[in-house]
């Protein structure tokens, strides 16, 4: 069961700063348009990259399926190139399939496009999922 306690150290706690894209929108878009050519992208500010608490037979199972152990979660969308999140929206993505140290974070349907300054922590899968849009 997850505590109100768990959820809120993963929201509001420390964690390792990371500083994402520093440059314009405009040319993260291009580097991700260059990387990921026809991937649906989300800009997102003020984000947390997580990265889940599993045990080595879980890690074994997602690495089997091409996944990261880990998930983003961004308190601001800035932009999302299929409009599923709206400007200010919080949003949480599925497990990833790569990560670049540089400023995305790729899932198996969009590419999280880190601008600005982000953090990044250790969390349960329970803490991480719990959170729900609707």
């Amino acid at each position: 069961m997850v505590t109100l306690e768990e959820i809120a150290r993963l929201l509001y706690g420390a964690g390792e700063e990371m500083p994402g894209w520093q440059d314009t929108q405009d040319e993260l878009i291009e580097l991700s348009a260059k990387a990921f050519p026809g991937k649906a992208f989300c800009i997102v500010r003020q984000w947390i990259l997580i990265d889940l608490t599993v045990n080595p037979d879980e890690k074994e199972k997602l690495t089997g399926l091409g996944l990261l152990p880990a998930t983003l979660f961004a308190h601001e969308v800035v932009l999302d190139s299929r409009n599923r999140f709206q400007p200010s929206m919080w949003v949480r993505s599925n497990f990833g399939v790569s990560f670049s140290e540089a400023c995305m974070f790729e899932t198996k349907s969009t590419v999280y496009l880190l601008w600005g300054a982000g953090l990044r922590k250790e969390a349960s899968v329970g803490a991480a999922f719990s959170m729900k849009a609707g």
